[in-house]
């Protein structure tokens, strides 16, 4: 696992807080911030994610419900909606990153309970809690 991966799933995890993603991520230059949500995007399909996870991820990322992040992942076909929000313009970026955080952490959490109960070998869910910021570089 990358670094880029091993923050995201410790943000998604929270293990680590998820203003020191949004610190990190914020200093990211934007075509590393579209590469993040991108990769954010991938996470979140494979821990298979759902249409039913979104309100929950709204609440989670603690978005307004009308915030265009949150309508959109709101609306069905989860896949399209997701191609929508990495292509939202810069200033919705952050919002963005949140709910796509919270996303992967809900989806996330589901699997484990459900496939992963007695012990998997997936690498990111192996990860140890920290607080050091220089973990993860664009």
């Amino acid at each position: 696992m990358d670094e880029r991966a091993v923050m995201l799933n410790m943000l998604a995890q929270e293990l680590r807080p998820i203003e020191q993603g949004i610190e990190w991520f914020e200093a990211l230059p934007a075509k590393s911030q579209f590469e993040v949500l991108r990769d954010l995007c991938g996470h979140c399909m494979q821990a298979r994610a759902t249409e039913e996870d979104g309100p929950g991820s709204v609440r989670r990322a603690g978005l307004r419900p009308t915030y265009t992040p949150a309508v959109l992942i709101t609306r069905g076909q989860l896949n399209v909606q997701l191609g929508k929000i990495i292509n939202l313009p810069q200033d919705e970026r952050v919002k963005s990153f949140r709910l796509l955080v919270a996303l992967l952490g809900v989806a996330d959490e589901r699997r484990r309970e459900r496939f992963c109960a007695d012990g998997c070998g997936h690498a990111w869910h192996q990860l140890v809690g920290g607080t050091d910021s220089g973990a993860a570089t664009g």
